[in-house]
């Protein structure tokens, strides 16, 4: 009889996690193992019979069941999920936090076209000029004190009051004559200088701020300065000013002080190259004479090209202004 032995193999699972854990993507839940089970032992008779009409049958028989079963390789079985997207909770406002007002308690209207315009030149200005304010104070004493004793016989002569105005524009003529590269501009690779002064002057309306220009500045005297500033004016409030009358100027006056503005940084008006700033009168000490009093006192403040005008040139030309103001004596001397 021919002894034939067989080796069974049983997949035996070995499970890592337990029933009702939770796992996360990518964790090994399962190692899977292969294991003989048992050997099943078939005697047949030892010697093939004379009659076996078969004996190379068995023979090949026997040399089968000698051969050992191979399985393939046993892959470690692992889940991996998909992470799951959730969408965040909304947000919950703490008793602290502010509550935004309803939509119908606003209202949208169509931007003005002058103030579309104000916007755009503005920040065309940013976006080219290299802007530096440099700064200064002035004491109005002397300023105040010839308006106060002439107030009354100017209006008698010219028909117009005697305002602050009028001495900031011509102490800024003054100042572009001493310093003509201040009245300049640059135009591509080039330098121009205006051999005219034509200064705007900003003046702001319910409908936007507005610059009226005056032409020939050099030429006109404080009357004719007063006047025209107030034609101008007037004119822009009731929105009856031509473009022609806002178009050009060399230099441009600022005077937030009517507002209150105690300091600011003026933004140049294109396509000028600096502007001045006013501000408003608050009483201050000073010192004068090794004494400390009380003075009108003013900053004012220029915005310049840095491109083209340097910070020597912008601290002189302020310089400038601050001497003539603090002493209108100058202008008649021409000093």
């Amino acid at each position: 009889m021919i002894s034939i032995n067989f080796i069974i193999y049983i997949c035996c699972p070995q499970f890592v996690a337990k029933e009702g854990d939770i796992v996360t993507p990518g964790t090994k839940i399962a190692v899977i193992s292969k294991s003989a089970s048992s050997d099943t032992s078939v005697t047949p008779s030892e010697k093939p019979s004379q009659d076996d009409p078969k004996p190379a049958a068995l023979e090949a028989d026997k040399a089968k069941s000698n051969v050992e079963i191979k399985e393939k390789p046993v892959v470690v079985a692992e889940i991996k999920e998909k992470p799951k997207v959730t969408s965040p909770a909304p947000a919950k406002l703490s008793a602290s936090e502010p509550q935004l007002p309803p939509k119908e308690r606003e209202r949208r209207v169509p931007m003005p076209r002058i103030r579309k315009r104000v916007a755009t030149r503005l920040k065309d200005s940013q976006n080219t000029y290299a802007m530096l304010t440099t700064f200064n104070e002035v004491d109005m004493t002397n300023l105040m004190k010839l308006r106060s004793d002439y107030k009354d016989a100017f209006l008698d002569k010219h028909g117009t009051k005697l305002g602050l105005m009028s001495g900031f524009v011509k102490a800024a003529v003054s100042g572009l004559q001493h310093l003509p590269i201040v009245n300049a501009v640059i135009d591509g690779e080039d330098i121009i200088y205006r051999d005219y002064i034509d200064v705007s002057i900003a003046v702001g309306t319910p409908k936007g701020l507005v610059v009226p220009v005056l032409r020939d500045v050099d030429k006109m005297n404080f009357a004719d300065i007063e006047k025209t500033i107030n034609t101008l004016a007037k004119r822009a409030s009731e929105g009856t000013i031509s473009i022609d009358e806002m178009a050009g100027g060399t230099f441009t006056i600022s005077n937030g002080g009517v507002y209150g503005s105690l300091l600011s940084t003026p933004i140049i008006n294109p396509p000028q190259s600096a502007i001045l700033g006013m501000h408003s009168i608050v009483s201050r000490p000073v010192v004068v004479n090794g004494q400390v009093v009380p003075r009108p006192m003013m900053y004012v403040a220029l915005t310049y090209d840095h491109r083209l005008i340097d910070g020597r040139e912008a601290v002189f030309f302020l310089r400038r202004i601050k001497d003539v103001v603090e002493d209108p004596r100058r202008l008649l001397l021409d000093l």
